[in-house]
């Protein structure tokens, strides 16, 4: 699939064009790949386990060398037997699923997937970087530049994303990590959906949630622009725009919709986020007449080179400092646990598709 076309001194509208032009070819390869079958190529024998990088309520990534190319790649093991009993195999099978067919710089690459009687693996590209999490805890907050920086990636991989009718659900610091460069990866397809129109489950983090979620109105894109604008909010000031100890007075806030910018944020990030943060997605940007260019366009974003940025030509505002290709200093320590396994195998019915 092409990409957009490097090019110097390139106008918004000429931005508009080149994005609309790329954004038909990537749904044409899409569609393609979104239907066709995949079949497991590879077994758990071919990965040399190294550590584990992140838990979950039903599974671990790990990090692993693929045996037969010397490459370190990460592997996320899902334990069937927890799927099931948490209810998430629909989620599960469309998390491969949009994974095997999506192809975006921002997004994390699939690799290879297949399962055996106990397990479901997804094999993934390594990044290095770590969490933005981790970042964000560690330095409280970050600067309006290096905010614009991972913000204007989020906004190109929603636009991505939207084009194809895949709502993600479950953006947050914890699902972007970063890469050897600087850039961002988003992680963690769980809660994404391949939907036309509107949707009701609840799913999603508290303090990320928009109004129309909470409501039980039923949603739709528009709130991946509501979480672009809490994102922005929490790396630029340390904090989320909503919170409180307990789910049901973050809801609370949210709803009632009253948010307090700090004083040290610009006036243009100011009216960008208030922009997002708007209840009425009649009003909301990215849901416009202009659609995601009222975003692209705003003042705040008025420096950013978006076909370099693409094209990941721009130095990143922070690189991480690593020790090389297999450097796992950026994740936290987890303790190791054997992986569950069975003489037979475990609900193959529910899994036949993965």
């Amino acid at each position: 699939m092409g990409a957009y076309q490097s090019s110097t001194n390139v106008n918004s509208e000429a931005i508009r064009d080149i994005a609309k032009d790329y954004l038909e070819a990537a749904k044409k390869d899409f569609d393609e790949k979104y239907l066709a079958k995949s079949e497991d190529t590879r077994v758990l024998a071919d990965y040399d386990p190294k550590r584990t990088l992140g838990t979950g309520s039903f599974g671990r990534v790990m990090l692993v060398t693929d045996k037969k190319t010397n490459s370190v790649c990460a592997l996320k093991i899902l334990e069937k037997a927890k799927v099931v009993r948490l209810k998430q195999v629909e989620h599960t099978l469309s998390e491969k699923q949009l994974l095997a067919a999506v192809d975006f710089p921002v997004l994390v690459n699939l690799l290879a997937s297949f399962k055996d009687n106990a397990n479901l693996y997804m094999v993934m590209e390594f990044a290095v970087g770590g969490e933005m999490f981790s970042s964000l805890r560690k330095e409280k907050k970050f600067s309006e530049p290096r905010s614009r920086f991972y913000g204007g990636q989020i906004v190109i991989a929603l636009e991505y994303l939207q084009h194809l009718n895949i709502i993600y659900r479950d953006l947050k610091p914890e699902n972007l990590l970063f890469d050897a460069k600087g850039y961002i990866k988003i992680t963690d397809f769980g809660f994404a959906k391949h939907v036309v129109g509107r949707t009701w489950t609840l799913c999603g983090t508290p303090e990320y949630l928009a109004p129309e979620i909470i409501l039980s109105k039923g949603y739709n894109r528009a709130v991946d622009w509501w979480a672009l604008g809490v994102l922005i909010f929490e790396m630029c000031a340390g904090y989320p725009p909503f919170y409180a100890e307990q789910p049901i007075q973050i809801y609370e806030k949210i709803v009632t919709g009253k948010v307090r910018y700090p004083s040290h944020m610009s006036k243009d990030l100011q009216s960008l986020l208030r922009s997002l943060l708007e209840a009425d997605i009649t009003k909301r940007y990215g849901m416009l007449k202009n659609g995601v260019n009222d975003i692209r366009e705003h003042e705040w974003f008025a420096s950013m080179d978006w076909i370099k940025l693409f094209h990941q030509t721009l130095e990143a505002e922070e690189i991480p400092k690593i020790k090389g290709p297999a450097d796992d200093s950026a994740y936290d320590v987890y303790e190791e646990v054997a992986l569950p396994i069975s003489n037979s195998m475990l609900y193959g019915s529910e899994f036949m598709d993965y």
